[in-house]
């Protein structure tokens, strides 16, 4: 562009949108209304900030976000700093630093901008909204069941239907892969193959342990069907646990809210970074994205912790729509208490500057449905 071009400044980034009224308003209640839940069951909310130096985000389990974390340079200090990418490690560290002290099991909440570096074939997602709960301290199926129960609550509250949760667990197949004992090589190959589901490869590439990771190829589906496979299978005592540990954390989900649809898959472990226990990804049927994801980790590289992030921006497109406030024109010189009555009552009120002739073709194009008029509210 020459210098002495205007800058388009419209244009804006690759991965970056402008929210405009509309949008940006049902975001803001959508997320409202998830947040309301969360504190409803006893998670407090915290708002870590946008951008930390990158030894602190980076920093633990925040290491596996290294290839999605913008950098810049902090012109004060002259330390490098990081926006987040995501805000678990976050959360992770208030619970380490800030509120050490606090009575564990924790429970804290938390909304805001994610910034990322996109990822092939994903490079229109660059700025992402989270919405999620940490629950650290804890390290049982309970709190495991607990997020996503929560979860689950919330979007019910948002009118989403055919919702689904997909649980793994990806350190039980990477035991069993361990077990055998391969040179590097081949174990990236067989994890290769187990990652593209190919039963062809890990026949050959599996060995001794390839019947049972086919069967887990076989098990993935209703959480039911795949548990009972698991549990028939032949494994030893260390993936057993693993095993079993998934089947509790399943059972104690179904047993508190028998309407859930969950399904197991024993064999994902793919795009699980920081994660060493049980992990969830939810699903609705009409949505091609995933609203949301978490599991089992170590916060600040020890304490147990679960939680699970919702995409709220996903979730609106899936959700009923958000009802926004109707707007109702208040020409000038109408009493200024009954405009007040009108807020009270859930409407929003656009005030008129300065006497029209037509208050009616006024209202309408300022896209208001309602007419206040002195003695009446009249609907357009």
């Amino acid at each position: 562009m020459s210098v002495f071009e205007e800058p388009n400044t419209a244009l804006l980034p690759t991965g970056f949108i402008d929210l405009l009224q509309h949008e940006a308003e049902a975001e803001a209640r959508g997320i409202e209304l998830v947040m309301e839940v969360f504190a409803a069951h006893g998670y407090e909310r915290v708002r870590p900030p946008l951008m930390e130096f990158e030894t602190s985000l980076l920093h633990g389990a925040g290491q596996a976000l290294a290839e999605q974390t913008f950098r810049l340079m902090d012109p004060d200090s002259r330390r490098m700093m990081a926006l987040r990418p995501d805000m678990t490690t976050q959360i992770a560290r208030i619970a380490a630093t800030r509120l050490a002290e606090s009575p564990r099991p924790l429970r804290l909440s938390y909304a805001g901008s994610c910034v990322l570096v996109g990822a092939p074939g994903r490079e229109g997602e660059r700025q992402i909204t989270q919405a999620g709960i940490e629950l650290i301290g804890a390290d049982s199926a309970e709190a495991d069941a607990e997020v996503v129960l929560v979860a689950a609550e919330a979007l019910e509250r948002l009118g989403i239907a055919h919702v689904s949760f997909d649980l793994s667990y990806p350190a039980l197949v990477q035991q069993v892969v361990d077990e055998l004992g391969l040179a590097p090589s081949s174990r990236a190959q067989l994890m290769h193959a187990l990652d593209r589901k190919d039963a062809a490869a890990v026949a050959t590439l599996g060995g001794a342990a390839a019947p049972v990771l086919n069967a887990m190829l076989d098990a993935a589906g209703p959480a039911d069907t795949a548990l009972a496979a698991l549990a028939g299978l032949t494994l030893s005592s260390a993936t057993r646990v693993l095993a079993d540990r998934l089947a509790a954390v399943a059972t104690t989900i179904a047993a508190r809210s028998p309407g859930i649809r969950l399904t197991v898959d024993p064999v994902e472990f793919r795009a699980w970074q920081y994660h060493t226990g049980v992990c969830v990804t939810v699903f609705a049927r009409d949505q091609r994205e995933e609203l949301g994801r978490g599991g089992r980790y170590l916060a600040h590289e020890s304490e147990p912790a679960c939680g699970l992030t919702l995409r709220p921006e996903v979730l609106l497109r899936a959700a009923r729509p958000i009802e926004l406030r109707p707007r109702v024109y208040v020409p000038a010189g109408v009493d200024v208490a009954r405009a007040a009555a009108c807020r009270a009552q859930g409407y929003a009120t656009v005030a008129g500057l300065a006497p029209v002739e037509d208050v009616r073709a006024e209202a309408r194009r300022l896209g208001c449905r309602h007419l206040l008029l002195p003695d009446d509210l009249v609907t357009l």
